[in-house]
């Protein structure tokens, strides 16, 4: 009997040893932020949470996000694959629509959950809800609307089919132990918080926010001004009730609401920026956030082998302001051409901070290429469970553990890009190929009549040309046709790491032009 119990106490003990051995791991996304919105970038906002975290971290100066959109930048977090691969191949999900990735699809939380960690996930989702409908709309029995007000569409109607008193497919499907949050942004219905697989409150209100945006179903506590303050409660009571429990690590996935649209700072931010606008105060309220995650881990005594990850689903949207910004000095997206949507750099280089004291040293910088999609083999990497990432997972991961480390660099040697109308962008070094004739999304100039008589596609030299001004590509056409012909390998195998190929979820619909220039692109 006695040795029975010593054999459980060691065994005990040598789960803890294990537990200990592998770092919690968090990532926060802030939704809509550009790479020069951080004070220790340059921006006039401040963000002292933020410029901790670069000194006590390491800072990467060439991240970004595989689409220049919200969801599919979120599954490629997610799965470690890139979005163009999964059946949406251009724009964003609504707070209605189906899930994007499949319960079979191996995500990082079932990777890591799998390995032993808790798994929770507080915020945005953004990729599909599976919600049970009903035969018919329901009403609402109170608007918060103004009176005489008139919409112009009512895109958000779906919200009023939805049964809120049954469970739905959510983040706990997809790998997740505990989910608090909302189907989509704050400007998508329906506006409801969900736990784990159901509704806390019948969304039976009618509401829009700041102006109103995009009325819809929304529950009659629901108020978007308290968002991050939810968000960051529930965050810390989640880092605490995991702290407790000493057998197992944990992950949190913490995707911010902010500063997308609409732009809805609480009232203790509101004010408070040096730009004088609500949009640098919502910055503001988004780097508070990073503080209250920081404070807990301070807190719990867990921050020393805590990973933290904070960067950016994409650049900063037009209605960041930023025009304004600039002309005060304040250039949300850097010195990057273009914004949110793009297939320009705006678009999607994104701020990326790393901290982790006991792995990381301080003050630390790395210019390595870097993707979003990295996030997987890293996280596994830095657990040491790269071994067990199979060949049907993470098909465009690349750890850049080693650059954390300061052991060597990433091996990452393409970067794929996509904008929100579907336009790719291929990326070796200093070149960057644009397979469209302007920005592929919302800047100028727009697809459309905008870029008639423009050239079909941009190659830019990223090193001397970084706000990409001057098409080089009549004078380099060897460049264009490697990189092209990269892009056509990279899509057919289904994978852009080693390893077995992988098939797409359909075709990627390359318009007739491109297809006739560069016929290798097409598919079967």
């Amino acid at each position: 009997m006695l040795k029975h119990i010593s054999l459980l106490i060691f065994s005990l003990f040598c789960l803890s040893l294990s537990a200990q051995d592998k770092p919690n791991i968090i990532f926060i996304l802030a939704d809509d932020m550009g790479y020069g919105d951080m004070s220790n970038e340059g921006g006039l906002i401040p963000t002292p949470h933020l410029d901790r975290m670069a000194d006590e971290g390491m800072k990467f100066t060439d991240a970004h996000t595989s689409s220049s959109v919200c969801t599919p930048t979120r599954y490629g977090i997610l799965t470690g694959r890139y979005n163009w691969r999964s059946s949406k191949k251009k724009g964003v999900l609504s707070g209605t629509s189906a899930p994007l990735i499949p319960q079979d699809r191996v995500t990082i939380a079932n990777f890591l959950k799998d390995q032993g960690y808790h798994t929770g996930m507080v915020g945005k989702w953004h990729l599909g809800i599976g919600w049970q409908m009903l035969d018919e709309a329901k009403k609402p029995e109170k608007s918060f609307l103004k009176e005489g007000y008139k919409m112009k569409n009512n895109k958000q109607a779906a919200s009023w089919k939805v049964d809120y008193s049954k469970p739905a497919i959510t983040p706990i499907h997809n790998g997740f132990d505990y989910f608090y949050g909302i189907a989509a942004s704050l400007d998508m219905s329906p506006y409801v918080y969900i736990e784990n697989d159901k509704a806390v409150e019948m969304a039976t209100h009618e509401r829009g926010f700041a102006t109103p945006y995009r009325p819809g179903a929304t529950g009659p506590s629901f108020d978007a001004t308290y968002c991050l303050m939810t968000f960051a409660d529930k965050s810390r009571k989640y880092i605490a009730q995991q702290a407790a429990d000493k057998s197992k690590p944990f992950f949190l996935y913490l995707p911010l609401t902010s500063p997308h649209t609409p732009i809805m700072p609480s009232e203790k931010f509101l004010g408070k920026s040096p730009t004088k606008t609500i949009y640098g105060d919502f910055v503001m309220e988004t780097d508070w956030v990073v503080g209250e995650v920081m404070a807990e881990l301070d807190k719990q005594g867990i921050a020393d082998n805590t990973l933290i990850v904070f960067t950016a689903d994409n650049g900063c949207s037009p209605t960041g302001s930023i025009p304004e910004h600039i002309k005060i000095g304040h250039s949300p997206n850097g010195q990057w051409r273009g914004h949110k949507a793009d297939i320009f750099e705006g678009g999607h280089r994104v701020p990326f901070l790393v901290r982790w004291p006991a792995q990381v040293q301080t003050k630390t910088q790395s210019d390595s290429t870097i993707c979003t999609t990295d996030f997987f083999a890293t996280a596994a990497d830095a657990a040491k469970l790269s071994a067990s990432i199979e060949d049907t997972m993470a098909e465009d991961s690349y750890s850049f553990y080693a650059d954390l480390t300061q052991s060597g660099k990433t091996k990452r040697p393409f970067t794929i890009h996509h904008s929100i109308n579907g336009s790719f962008a291929i990326r070796q070094g200093k070149w960057k190929l644009n397979l469209c004739p302007g920005s592929g999304g919302w800047s100028a100039p727009r697809p459309g009549k905008a870029t008639k008589g423009l050239p079909l596609i941009q190659l830019y030299d990223l090193d001397g040309d970084p706000a990409e001004k001057n098409n080089l590509q009549d004078a380099h056409p060897e460049i264009v046709d490697n990189l092209v012909n990269q892009l056509a390998k990279e899509i057919k195998a289904g994978r852009s790491t080693p390893g077995a190929p992988q098939t797409n979820e359909g075709a990627i619909p390359f318009g007739k032009p491109i297809l006739a220039k560069f016929p290798q692109l097409k598919q079967d």
